[in-house]
């Protein structure tokens, strides 16, 4: 029986860390959890209760709700591919629109979000056999990942995938105010208090700004070959 792995792939926003984490997870029959989704999915429901706006963040109620918060990956055969469920409800779009990019890193920054989500994240991993992609999953939830990968890409080819991503799903976008929201966080990402973003040590670094997903699923088999050759 194949060693079963915990791989986790960390980077910059929109270098399609979920879609080589999701191709990965097929590949391998593994199971995929999307931590990114896992934070949206938060901030959607903290705009829905009126917790976080432009210049506003109730934290004392976001506190006392979070444990009502619970989100599921479910599987849809139709389209084939997981889904965000936030209180068994599909909001696998609405977390992806700018209103939710905007506030998604003032959310992740509250340490007991983290806390929380980390706990969510550890039990799934419990007994391998997954592949999670975040800003931290490397450095804070799983250190002791059996392969770490760290994605990165140009600024503009980020900008240009996320624009096309959202036109593709019928959501109105202006290129430069995408390529504006994705400088805005990375420099959140990196200067944030509570688990920056940034390369574990022993991480693989990967940039795929001139890679398609198949050439990246080629240079990963490579990697967990030798990793199960060495175990």
């Amino acid at each position: 029986m194949e060693k079963q792995l915990i791989i986790a792939i960390d980077g910059y926003s929109s270098c399609g860390k979920s879609t080589f984490a999701k191709a990965i997870a097929k590949e391998l029959n593994y199971l995929f959890i999307d931590s990114g989704a896992m934070y949206r999915a938060v901030t959607l429901y903290c705009m829905r209760r009126k917790f976080i706006g432009f210049g506003s963040l109730d934290i004392y109620g976001i506190l006392d709700e979070l444990k009502d918060i619970n989100i599921d990956f479910i599987y849809n055969p139709d389209i084939n591919k997981h889904e965000t469920f936030l209180n068994s409800e599909n909001v696998e779009n609405e977390i992806r629109s700018m209103d939710v990019s905007d506030h998604v890193s003032r959310i992740s920054q509250i340490p007991e979000v983290r806390e929380r989500m980390v706990e969510l994240q550890r039990e799934i991993g419990n007994n391998k056999g997954i592949v999670m992609d975040g800003r931290d999953i490397g450095t804070v939830v799983f250190p002791d990942a059996d392969i770490k990968i760290f994605m990165t890409a140009s600024v503009d080819i980020r900008a240009q995938r996320r624009f096309d991503e959202m036109k593709g799903k019928g959501i109105d976008a202006d290129f430069e105010e995408v390529k504006r929201n994705i400088i805005a966080r990375d420099i959140a990402d990196e200067n944030r208090d509570i688990s920056p973003l940034k390369r574990a040590d022993d991480a693989i670094i990967l940039d795929n700004s001139r890679m398609t997903v198949d050439e990246q699923m080629e240079w990963v088999k490579q990697i967990i070959e030798s990793r199960r050759d060495d175990s």
